[in-house]
């Protein structure tokens, strides 16, 4: 078990996560990533906002970077990379 914060990348700025979650390992972390990921963009869908930021970067206690998870990663396929 570990601490495991998410930062959000959202340009050069990076928003961090002062708090963490305690959870079992990395992978864990990145599942949460992902979840966190779909309700942020769903939330952004839902107000008709049309910034979301990056990524989600997942750190660990000593603050290493251990992933970086774009938010892009879960809209579906047809719709990644394309331009507004």
């Amino acid at each position: 078990m570990g601490r495991f914060y998410f930062h959000l990348r959202d340009g050069s700025e990076l928003i961090r996560d002062p708090e963490g979650v305690d959870l079992r390992d990395a992978a864990e972390a990145k599942r949460m990533a992902l979840l966190s990921a779909r309700e942020l963009v769903a939330d952004a869908i839902k107000a008709g906002s049309p910034n979301v930021p990056e990524a989600f970067v997942i750190a660990d206690d000593a603050g290493q970077t251990l992933d970086i998870i774009p938010l892009a990663t879960v809209l579906p396929h047809s719709l990644r990379g394309k331009a507004a």
